[in-house]
């Protein structure tokens, strides 16, 4: 061991060498420049630290030689370092400024101390050396899963040994329930590969999502063979997993494969992840019908069936409504079966009972006749039929085509061209309320100047506290989401009106550059 040797002549440090690189697997190249070290760091000791001491070790023989290295100056100031022109010139005519002068020093009596130094060193130096030699030879494995034995546990996390390699699963990293012992065989996930100074640099886990795909990889051989692919994953460790997979090759049944014969394929991954039920379902690259296998979870009883899909682009949310007696398997307990697909489909998802949503429908419709009523004064048939034509505001009114309008049973031109002008009456009429309100708030004139912002925004703001170009400047597109959760505007306009904004802070800038 490393740890056992002893320095007692100019052999033993090449045996050290060769028996270092051995047992650590380390090139005995690197185990050479470790024992330099480890002697240069004796010789300061014993020298003076502030010396600039190098070793120097005969490969073949073994011989180590000590010299004091000093940079030729005009006039030296640190004579430990530092070394006159005239002074080194007098030993050597070719020396000039900057060269490096090298002296002799005398060798080192390795006695109980100075071999203690050597050994600490030596340790030191070799640990680095393997750490980077994990580092080297495990940075293009993350994404394996890899088979070891638990050497210890320190406080939850398991350090685990595989080969001669040591890793660390974090306690975070282990699915819930899970119990191991020092000596238990396990399979983790590589999810990370680390150069660190000290600790562990490889780190492993059993709750990343990719460590459910990589064990189906292992266990079917179309997965393996890329003709089935899993396209996505989602998890609750321990607990329940959803998995999307896909085949473009017809004749193969891309869920089938990975349930296997009799369940065989899916009841080893089961059995390796505790119990961990495992949806598997086919991918499609249409979002509603990825949303609806996403949300059919099986139960012994029955499985989701969904009534209808709403994609709501701008809000990147999706509303899916099923049957009453249904609602509580598609949200799942403590809503997990929606989370999950959730996370599967990479999209929110809001599920409601169609009661629910049969009565929200009746609630938007009755609430748009009225406002349209009371908009253009017109009688409740009128304000009905706009309602459920599609017309859900006053802008669509006044600024659709109006063969959109003339399309509706009963609409005359005559009465197009009345309500049309009645609503753009309506409509400057509230903007020039709203202008008025927010500058009576107290808004800045400036933030009008924004683009896509409109008087009643400008009025939400104010209400808001968000009276200044710094104040809008500083939302994100999120918090302004949540201000305006009805907005039409898309996530490229929002971020334009957000930039502009800002770009006040860097006008100071543009001018130095310009200058410049």
């Amino acid at each position: 061991m490393v740890t056992n040797f002893a320095i007692t002549g100019s052999t033993e440090i090449l045996q050290v060498a060769d028996a270092v690189a051995r047992e650590k697997s380390i090139p005995k190249d690197k185990v050479i420049e470790a024992l330099k070290e480890a002697v240069e760091t004796v010789a300061r000791k014993k020298y003076g630290v502030e010396q600039h001491i190098r070793a120097e070790i005969d490969e073949r023989s073994g011989q180590i030689s000590l010299f004091r290295d000093r940079e030729v100056v005009t006039d030296a100031v640190d004579h430990h370092i530092e070394i006159s022109l005239k002074d080194a010139q007098s030993a050597d005519k070719e020396v000039k400024l900057g060269d490096t002068v090298s002296d002799p020093v005398p060798p080192i009596d390795f006695g109980r101390v100075a071999s203690q130094t050597f050994k600490q060193v030596i340790i030191q130096k070799v640990r680095q050396a393997e750490r980077e030699k994990q580092y080297e030879d495990f940075k293009g494995r993350v994404g394996e899963i890899v088979t070891g034995v638990v050497k210890s546990i320190e406080f939850g996390n398991l350090i685990v040994d595989f080969g001669k390699t040591e890793t660390l699963l974090p306690r975070d990293q282990i699915i819930p329930r899970e119990v191991y012992r020092p000596g238990d065989r396990i399979r983790a996930y590589i999810v990370d590969v680390r150069r660190e100074d000290r600790g562990q640099q490889i780190i492993l886990s059993r709750t990343h999502p990719n460590f459910l795909a990589e064990l189906f990889a292992q266990e079917v051989p179309e997965i393996y063979d890329g003709l089935v692919t899993i396209q996505a994953v989602a998890r609750d460790p321990g607990s329940r997993a959803k998995m999307a997979v896909f085949c473009s090759d017809s004749s193969i049944d891309p869920v089938g494969a990975c349930i296997g014969p009799r369940g065989a394929r899916v009841s080893a991954v089961y059995n390796e992840l505790q119990g961990e039920k495992i949806d598997i379902i086919q991918w499609s690259p249409d979002l509603a019908t990825l949303t609806v296998h996403a949300l059919a979870a099986k139960t012994r009883e029955s499985m989701v069936e969904v009534s209808k899909i709403v994609i709501d682009e701008e809000r990147h949310t999706i509303e899916a409504v099923v049957p009453d007696d249904q609602l509580s398997l598609a949200i799942g307990r403590r809503g997990q079966n929606v989370r999950l697909a959730a996370e599967l489909v990479e999209w929110n998802i809001d599920v409601m009972s169609e009661s629910d949503d049969s009565e929200r429908r009746v609630k938007e419709f009755e609430e748009l006749t009225q406002q349209f009523m009371a908009a253009l004064d017109v009688e409740e048939v009128i304000g009905q039929l706009l309602a459920s034509e599609g017309f859900k505001t006053l802008e669509e009114v006044a600024y659709v085509d109006e063969e959109e309008l003339l399309a509706i049973e009963g609409f005359e031109e005559e009465l197009v061209a009345e309500l049309r002008a009645r609503a753009v009456e309506y409509l400057e009429k509230k903007q020039a309320e709203a202008r008025e309100k927010w500058q009576k708030i107290g808004v800045e004139a400036s933030i009008a100047e924004l683009p896509h912002l409109t008087d009643t925004m400008l009025v939400t703001l104010g209400e808001q506290e968000l009276k200044t170009l710094d104040d809008v400047a500083d939302l994100s597109r999120d918090e302004f989401r949540e201000i305006f959760p009805r907005s039409s505007l898309s996530d490229e306009e929002i971020d334009e009106m957000i930039m502009q904004a800002r770009a006040h802070w860097f006008e100071g800038d543009d001018k130095i550059a310009a200058e410049g």
